[in-house]
């Protein structure tokens, strides 16, 4: 299949068909900016995907000093070569000339340049007044799911040991808190059990609220690879719209928002009752599958059906083919982690694997996948609301340890409650208590769940609001500091996806102008602070990438993310998975093949949490359930959404992403053909939905929730009755809006509209369940909504809307290396 193809128009490429359990076949993306012939580049410089969570391995092509393309690499056991749309053309934003190139300080109200020893002593300065003032509790830090390994670790250093505050989480919590809480509630620990391999060998794959065709594209060309080969696996699709995985699914079932739980319930039960659990399995690996199977007695498909607004037959159908599968992956996402009772939904996953003994065998695991880049990292490193090396808050010796690591004071690290999640830190601030906001790599005034109250706290004039960023972005614009990052591609650093591969990416080209790695400035704050650790010698020793990853194995070092077998050479001749020691120098494809590693009492990261109210379990309550360190069955009963349709809101409202976007589209909007490709928002809203309202495609539609309001394009779909969908990338720096709506004009964010609300147990926002009304604004000129017709967003009736295409700038080419395995 080799020459070029437009790959916006044709997103996943063309197919290279392979059986299972084969090798899946080889084949190379490659795209050079216009003119660049291959002969003009003179370095390729090896990296990955740094704009969703794959791992993508690929090399930078440098030509005369700055970034000129990319191309998949043949031999990493992630992608093997391909590589997705916003893999193709999203570097080209690292040469926007809208790039930060000085820091900027403010100066009676407005944004200034200035040096950096300027801004960082202002900032120092700043933060040794709250400290003398209102101690370590005064300062919070709000970072990414997009920075390296090293920089999260020596943040979590910093702002743990150093300034001495529970106040540190990422923006990872929006995306993958609920990921880590399942793992910790199950497993009692985090880390991936599956591995992306799995998809080779299963002949059942389950999605569960995971759009895989939009956010880890490249696994979807894995899968449509196996479609296309012998011995095919089914699918099982949950998501409420069309997406391009429940066009090739076996079964598809689109349930209404807020009702995963009583879904997974009744496909559990209908697996119990059909006598499909694995006994052995779970007597020599578990607890509590009589409470389950207990609680599970009433919750027929009948019963769901009527919950779900799902016929009761095509749950049948689904526990068959769950009840039924030989080896059965599972993946789940943004579906279930951002939805109502997600933690307790998530955790039915798990137990699904879990009675059926579908763990530890290549195609027999779940994937509680993340959404970003190096999620994984800030949950590992402790930047997360987590202790670093997956330590429990709540077991002395671990803290202890982690002391040791530090060298410094266990009561430094001592807390009476656990660390700080990212909502309850800026109601911290609304109320007064945090002082200071250090905002790195990420934008809450577009990706927080109701924007007009977070606007308003941070634009307080008591809070000192600090933003390290690429870009003027909409947080940026009301910060007190803003520094210039560089990003990706002009710094060196490791990544770690979300089967547990770690990849190095190094760099390629110098950052535009004054900006300096994240790293940098993280370790010149703690220098001007003079951190020092219980002995006098400086907190952080280190003062480059691989002297941070050296400190980080040091850390990681016995723990079940020991990363004490890596190198940066090694890395450099591809991704290996953790752990990785001396013991196992290749890595670890498959966690729990021999049993539950860190579920001991004395070793697991978590004591469980109750998943109605978020408590924390204590010791005592967990040694009495789990003493011998097994996996834990924990039920949990299905409840009504908090927000429900009524006669003033009589729809439900779910936002997400699509395939050509990343985040805030700060990075994908400055690559012309992924900006083209969906070039502002839209409303979806089903065909019997929108002719009720005599609505048509084009038609310019407010979206109104009790919280506020939103315009777009409506984009006629096969969405499920009932539903709007939004897209949720889309804020205001592009529009000539600064950082929100100009004037009483709605704006075009979909979190104008979305709540203040969180899942008790992983504290994740509840972006998927809002009530909403609908209703005509203005008439559309004929044009179709600027909406991609490649994807779940595909409009319903042919002809209404033209195919979206890249045209010449977006050929790539693909060359298949391998013979096509005819298995």
């Amino acid at each position: 299949m080799d020459g070029p193809v437009d790959r916006i128009a044709h997103p996943w490429g063309g197919r290279t068909p392979y059986g299972r359990h084969g090798r899946w076949p080889t084949r190379v993306d490659t795209y050079l900016a216009p003119g660049v012939d291959p002969d003009r580049v003179q370095r390729w410089v090896p990296a990955a995907s740094v704009l969703h969570s794959d791992g993508d391995a690929m090399d930078i092509a440098v030509a005369d000093g700055r970034m000129a393309g990319v191309r998949g690499r043949a031999d990493d056991r992630v992608n093997h070569g391909r590589l997705g749309p916003k893999d193709l053309f999203g570097w080209q934003a690292n040469a926007s000339r809208e790039r930060l190139t000085r820091p900027l300080l403010r100066v009676r109200g407005h944004l200034t340049e200035c040096d950096w020893d300027t801004a960082m002593e202002h900032l120092a300065g700043r933060s040794r007044e709250l400290l003398a003032q209102r101690g370590p509790e005064s300062i919070g830090f709000y970072t990414s799911g997009q920075l390296y390994l090293e920089e999260y670790y020596t943040l979590a250093v910093l702002a743990r040991a150093g300034i001495g505050t529970n106040h540190l989480d990422g923006n990872t919590r929006l995306c993958t808190a609920t990921a880590a809480e399942a793992l910790k509630q199950s497993f009692g620990c985090d880390g991936q059990p599956g591995s992306f391999d799995d998809i080779d060998h299963a002949d059942v794959i389950a999605l569960f609220g995971h759009n895989i065709a939009e956010t880890q594209p490249v696994q979807w060309m894995r899968i449509l690879d196996r479609l296309d080969g012998a011995d095919p696996p089914r699918l099982l699709c949950v998501d409420p719209r069309p997406t391009p995985v429940a066009r090739r699914a076996a079964v598809h079932l689109a349930p209404r928002p807020g009702t995963n739980l009583a879904l997974l319930n009744a496909l559990l039960h209908e697996v119990i009752r059909t006598g499909r659990t694995d006994r052995d399995h779970l007597a020599a690996h578990t607890v509590g599958f009589e409470e389950l199977a207990r609680r599970l007695e009433e919750c027929t498909p009948r019963w769901a059906a009527r919950i779900c607004d799902v016929p009761a037959a095509s749950i049948g159908a689904a526990a068959e083919l769950l009840g039924t599968a030989d080896r059965l992956l599972s993946t789940v996402l943004q579906g279930v982690y951002q939805s109502h009772q997600a933690t307790a939904t998530a955790v039915q996953i798990n137990n699904l694997h879990l009675i059926r003994g579908m763990l530890g065998r290549p195609g027999a695991g779940v994937l509680q996948m993340n959404g970003q880049p190096s999620a994984q990292n800030t949950r590992e490193c402790g930047a997360d609301g987590d202790l670093p090396g997956f330590r429990n808050w709540q077991n002395a010796g671990h803290v202890a340890d982690l002391a040791r690591v530090w060298n410094v004071e266990p009561a430094l690290l001592t807390h009476h409650a656990p660390p700080t999640h990212a909502m309850q830190m800026f109601r911290h601030a609304e109320q007064g208590s945090i002082r200071m906001l250090w905002i790195s790599g990420t934008n809450p005034a577009v990706s927080l769940p109701e924007l007009s109250r977070i606007r308003a706290i941070l634009a307080q004039e008591r809070l000192f609001v600090v933003v390290q960023d690429l870009f003027l972005t909409e947080t940026a614009q009301l910060a007190d500091v803003v520094l210039p990052a560089a990003t990706w591609g002009e710094k060196t650093g490791t990544l770690t996806n979300a089967d547990r591969t770690v990849h190095l990416c190094d760099k390629a080209v110098e950052p535009p102008g004054e900006a300096r790695p994240d790293l940098h400035i993280f370790l010149d704050y703690a220098a001007r602070m003079d951190f020092r650790d219980k002995d006098g010698r400086p907190l952080i020793g280190w003062h480059d990438p691989q002297s941070a990853f050296e400190a980080w194995k040091a850390c990681s070092a016995g723990r079940p993310c020991d990363y004490t077998g890596l190198t940066y050479d090694t890395l450099r001749r591809g991704g290996i998975q953790w752990p990785c020691t001396a013991q196992c120098p290749d890595g670890t494809p498959r966690l729990y093949t021999d049993g539950i590693s860190w579920a001991h009492p004395d070793l697991c990261e978590s004591y469980g949490k109750d998943m109605v109210t978020g408590a924390a379990d204590d010791e005592a309550a967990y040694r009495a359930l789990n003493p011998d360190g097994k996996a834990v069955i924990r039920a949990a009963d299905y409840r009504p959404p908090h927000e429900q349709p009524d006669s003033t809101y009589p729809f439900q409202l779910t936002t997400g992403r699509t395939l050509y976007h990343f985040h805030t589209r700060t990075k994908t909007a400055r690559a012309p053909q992924l900006n083209a490709a969906a070039p502002d928002v839209w409303v979806e809203a089903a065909a019997g939905d929108a002719d009720a309202l005599g609505l048509e495609e084009g038609d310019l539609v407010e979206v109104t929730t009790r919280r506020g309001a939103l315009r777009g394009r409506l984009r006629v779909s096969g969405i499920r009755p009932g539903l709007l969908f939004v897209p949720f990338h889309y804020g205001y720096w592009d529009t000539g809006g600064g950082h929100g709506p100009d004037g009483d004009v709605p704006g075009r964010a979909a979190n104008e509209t979305t709540a203040t609300d969180w899942d008790p147990a992983s504290k994740q926002p509840l972006f998927k369940t809002a009530a909403a009304a609908l209703r005509l604004v203005r008439r559309g000129d004929g044009s179709p909504a600027p909406a991609p017709t490649t994807t779940a967003s595909a409009p319903s009736r042919a002809g209404t809307a033209p195919p979206t295409a890249g045209g010449p700038t977006a050929l790539a080419t693909s060359r298949d290396t391998h013979p096509q395995d005819p298995r």
